[in-house]
């Protein structure tokens, strides 16, 4: 990563052992790294940080699942352009298109390919920025 400032990402998933493999990572390709376990902690994390991308677990336990925080980020005009990614283990049409649906730029399948990640993040990052983030 070039510059000073280092792109962040918040990783959104109830599993502490997926967060903790995922920001491990992440932190070696060089990104800021903060984790959030459920939707309501997604929220105020993403609202404090203004991230340059979210990693999304859809199903989340709790009032808010990753769905709806994904929906009520999109409402945020500071945060409207950041990129969301589904993070899930589901491989339904159905759950892809309702993540879609709820504003998620695209899917990453669980377990996480830890040699194709940095990768795909730097994907969603780039076409976030050509989007006008």
């Amino acid at each position: 990563m070039s510059g000073a400032e280092k792109t962040k990402i918040v990783v959104v998933d109830d599993n502490a052992d997926v967060r903790r493999l995922v920001k491990k990572v992440l932190e070696r390709a060089g990104y800021l790294v903060v984790e959030a376990a459920s939707g309501e902690e997604a929220l105020s994390t993403v609202e404090a940080l203004v991230p340059d991308l979210v990693l999304m677990d859809i199903r989340l336990p709790g009032a808010i699942d990753g769905l709806e925080a994904a929906e009520r980020m999109r409402k945020d005009a500071r945060l409207a352009r950041t990129p969301i990614v589904a993070l899930t283990a589901s491989v339904f049409a159905e759950d892809r298109d309702r993540a879609l649906a709820a504003g998620c730029a695209g899917f990453i399948a669980k377990p996480v390919d830890i040699t194709s990640l940095p990768g795909l993040v730097e994907k969603f990052i780039a076409r976030g920025a050509a989007e006008g983030r």
